[in-house]
This record gives structure tokens, C-alpha cells and sequence, in this order.
């Protein structure tokens, strides 16, 4: 069975494929537009469903007993009955499409259905098809509203809003208009018209306020829970201390980001980077304030969810996950731990397959999803991911100098509404030499505690005595730092 191009429904109608499996959440618009296509190439179509049995699709001869007919065989013997040039759009067999009945007639249907010019239908949010119907059906999918329909449903929605408000004026601005509009894009008509009435209908305006919602409600209506997560709160750069080389650089490359300008020959569109280094180092902060700074969702890929005991499936989830990323732009879609999602099993073959997969869609992907890949142990990543190009930069994360380690003291310490009046920064900056960010932030939590059991308001000896007594990473993997920094040294970029 192969898969036919979105744009080309009418052709299939018109091929001679007998059976064509229409995958779609959008019903009511897969219907429209079978009714609308089918004229001129059949004289009549009819609507199966297991509830109303069959009906007209569009103007024609009603039955005067169509729920004699709710029943996938006494509906598919009906079928198998008639004659002439007739399209049959059979709406809810899912459930039963492997009961052998149903098969047998499905294929007798199929057989008859050149000489008799009929064409099958099965349209359902997703179909499995049996072996034995596979080389019968072709695979086609409705295509998606593309930013011109619906800038035309956003203001439909307005202008439906305006009658039942005495025709008072929606309050916007043509750039959260565009960007709106832009959010909207990847899913199917009728999604895209409740969500717009939903931005629309609470207050009578559309702000930015509207689309963070917006883009929550988008990736929900995806499906991918478990695999891909949806991270509800990003950062901000002034909160992440340190990474002047990694700000700069993304300081330098946001425009071409937000604005997609080289689609009109101006600069490549960033791909994105990957972010190695010690644990704790703030790789997954900064991943965050990519998505922070730039204003765009952030998905985490989960690299361990992916995997699945049947054969094939793995594969699919990830393809699943990137097709998903890429209906989301623009956005940032990090994969956190990326060495241990492509770590080599017993035979080695689902994490090659896997990798292939991964180097097949950065190389040829043409969406605006900015890669971030994070990663502990470069050491461990494939070859083939490391090759000039794979990223646009590397960035080694090192651990934070003297002025950084203030600086995360202040930030962490600023967070928890501390007082840092009477607390010498520069002391324990100096004092915290080795320590990675989370483990400063941990010395602050360690240090309120025992403030708090003397119950007194946390003090610069608080600090001081948690500091003493923590063995940081660097002591402990003292061989393992200097591994990373020697691979750094002629490899990356310092973040």
C-alpha cells in the first residue's frame, strides 16, 4: 500500500486503486470535500455509519430503511449488490476491519470495483488495513489549511463573534494576527476554527496573552503524551549566569529564527546546537532559555520513552515525535541525555535505526525547529552525529568562573527572596571553586535547612559550613572533567 501526497485526493478518486484509506480527525471536512470531488466521477455516494447505517452523501435517493443497514455486513452485502458508478464512504469500520466477514466482503467489493467503477472509502481517525487488502488500497490524507484559509476561518470566527456582540470591533494588531495565524498552521480545519474561537469568544481580543494557550491546546490536540512533553515554563537568559559565548550567538541568530529570513534569501534558518559538559553544568537551563529568549514553545523529546518491545515500533515513535516537532514551529525542540536515547543495544540495531532516522530528518527537514541536543558524555555519541554540519555549533559547558559562581549565588538566592545585604558573594564564589550551578543551589537549600533548625535567618556561616562540607563532581570525576575539557579543547566552542 503506499502512501499518496496530500494535495492529490482527486487524482486518487480517479485512479484505480479500489479502496482508499482517508486518515483524518476532521470528519465533517473529509465528507465535504469527498462530496464536493466525487461530482462528475460518480453518479451517486452514500455514507456509511454505525449508528444511522447508509445515507446519501450530499443530494440523491435516500433509503427508506437505512438502519436496516447499521451492521459492517449487512451494509457491506448491500454493497456488494449494487452496480454502476457509485462512491461509498464507509465511516466507522475501524473496529471491525479484522473480522474475517468484513474482510472477505471488503475484498470482493475491491475485486468488482474497476469493471463496476465503484470506489471504497474507509475514513476513521486511523485505520489499521489487513494484509490481504494492503495491495488493494492506497493511503491518501486531506490536506491542511495553509495560512491564507486560515487567516480567512480567523476571521470568519471575528465576524461571528461581532453579530452576537452588536457588532462591536475585535481588538488586535496584524503582528499577533500573523503570529496566531502562524500557531494555527499544521492542524486540520475544524481545529483550527475552535481554537480561533477560543482566543476570540473569552474577551472580545486577540493578544499575546492568547497564545501560549493556544500552543498548549495545539500540542494537546497532537497526541503525543509520553514521548514528546510540552514544557510549560521556560527561562529567561538575565537568569542564567555565565554562557556569554552561547547568548551572543543566539543573540546574533533570532531574526533568522523568528523571521525565517532566508526564505527570502537573507540567512540560513538556525538548526540548532548541541550542549555538552558536566552534570549539573546548566545545559538544561540554557536549553530552556532558547525557547525563553526566542519567544517559541519548547518540546522535550524523551529519548527513553521511545522504546518499544515490537519491532518497528521504536523507530516509528521517533518519526512520530519529529513530525510532530515539525508542526509545531516554530519552536525549540530539545532532547535532553541525547547519548543515552542513541546508546547501542545487544545487536545494536534498533539504536542504528534510530540514528538513521534522527541524521535523515536534521539533514532534510525544512521547518523552523531549532535542535537543542544535550549530552554528559560526548564520548558516547555516534561518529556520524558528530560530523561538521550535523549542528551548527558545539558549545562545551565548562564550570562556571569566579564571576559566574557569584552570579548563580545571587540568582538562586534573588529567587528565594533571601537577603544578601549582609552575605559576602565574593567569599563564597571563592569558596565554591568546582562547584557546578546545581550544586551551589543545593549548598543555598542545605544551608536554609540548617537555618532553619537553629531557627535563624540564614547567615553567611550557614553557607559557609554547607560549602565545606560538599565534595562537588569535579573532585570526585576529577579524570572525567579532564577528558571533556581535553575533547573540548579542539572540538567546541566554550559556552
Amino acid at each position: 500500500m503506499r502512501e499518496t501526497d496530500h494535495t492529490d485526493l482527486a487524482l486518487v478518486l480517479k485512479g484505480k486503486a479500489p479502496i482508499i484509506i482517508l486518515e483524518t480527525y476532521d470528519e465533517p471536512e473529509a465528507l465535504a470535500l469527498l462530496g464536493r470531488l466525487r461530482k462528475g466521477l460518480f453518479g451517486s455516494a452514500w455514507r456509511w455509519t454505525h449508528t444511522q447505517g447508509l445515507e446519501p452523501l450530499g443530494f440523491g435517493l435516500e433509503l427508506k430503511n437505512p438502519e436496516e443497514y447499521t451492521e459492517p455486513s449487512a451494509m457491506l452485502k448491500y454493497l456488494k449488490a449494487q452496480h454502476g458508478a457509485q462512491l461509498f464512504v464507509l465511516c466507522d469500520l475501524h473496529p471491525f476491519i479484522d473480522e474475517p466477514k468484513v474482510v472477505r466482503y471488503l475484498k470482493d467489493i475491491a475485486l468488482d470495483a474497476l469493471s463496476k467503477k465503484q470506489k471504497l472509502v474507509l475514513l476513521s481517525h486511523q485505520l489499521k488495513v489487513p494484509a490481504e487488502l494492503k495491495r488493494l488500497s492506497v493511503k491518501a490524507q486531506i490536506r491542511l489549511p495553509d495560512a491564507e484559509e486560515i487567516m480567512s476561518i480567523v476571521r470568519e470566527q471575528a465576524r461571528e463573534w461581532q453579530e452576537d456582540n452588536h457588532g462591536q470591533k475585535i481588538r488586535t494588531d496584524s503582528e499577533t494576527l500573523d503570529r496566531l495565524v502562524a500557531n494555527l498552521i499544521g492542524l486540520p480545519h475544524q481545529d483550527v476554527r475552535r481554537l480561533a474561537h477560543g482566543a476570540i469568544v473569552d474577551d472580545g481580543a486577540i493578544t499575546d496573552a492568547d497564545l501560549p494557550e493556544l500552543t498548549r491546546a495545539k500540542f494537546a490536540l497532537m497526541d503525543m503524551e509520553g514521548v514528546l512533553h510540552f514544557e510549560y515554563s521556560t527561562e529567561h537568559l538575565q537568569d542564567v549566569a555565565g554562557f556569554t559565548q552561547l547568548k551572543s550567538w543566539l543573540a546574533r541568530r533570532r531574526a533568522a529564527f523568528i523571521e525565517a529570513k532566508s526564505r527570502s534569501g537573507g540567512a540560513d534558518i538556525p538548526k540548532g546546537v548541541l550542549l555538552f559538559g558536566v552534570q549539573g553544568g546548566g545545559k538544561s537551563l540554557a536549553a530552556k532559555a532558547i525557547a525563553g529568549v526566542w519567544g517559541v514553545p519548547l518540546l522535550r523529546l524523551d529519548m527513553a520513552s521511545l522504546y518499544n518491545k515490537y519491532i518497528g515500533e521504536t523507530e516509528r515513535n521517533l518519526r512520530e515525535a519529529l513530525k510532530l516537532a515539525d508542526l509545531m514551529e516554530p519552536c525549540v525542540l530539545w532532547v535532553d541525555e541525547l547519548e543515552k536515547g542513541l546508546a547501542e543495544d545487544s545487536d545494536n540495531a534498533v539504536g542504528k535505526r534510530l540514528l538513521g532516522t534522527l541524521l535523515t530528518w536534521m539533514a532534510e527537514r525544512k521547518s523552523r525547529v531549532f535542535l537543542v541536543a544535550t549530552s554528559n558524555d560526548v564520548s558516547q555519541l555516534p561518529p556520524e552525529l558528530m560530523r561538521k554540519g550535523r549542528f551548527d555549533e558545539i558549545f562545551f559547558v565548562d564550570l562556571p568562573a569566579t564571576t559566574v559562581r557569584e552570579d548563580i549565588f545571587r540568582i538562586h538566592m534573588t529567587k528565594r527572596r533571601l537577603s544578601i545585604e549582609d552575605i559576602d558573594l565574593s567569599e563564597l564564589a571563592a569558596m565554591s571553586e568546582g562547584f557546578t550551578g546545581a550544586e551551589i543551589e543545593q549548598v543555598i537549600v542545605s544551608a536554609l535547612y540548617e537555618a532553619s533548625a537553629e531557627e535563624k535567618v540564614l547567615a553567611q556561616r550557614h553557607l559557609e559550613h554547607c560549602l565545606r562540607n560538599t565534595q562537588p563532581l569535579s573532585v570526585l570525576r576529577a579524570e572525567h572533567m579532564a577528558s571533556l575539557r581535553h575533547w573540548a579543547s579542539e572540538r567546541a566552542i566554550n559556552a
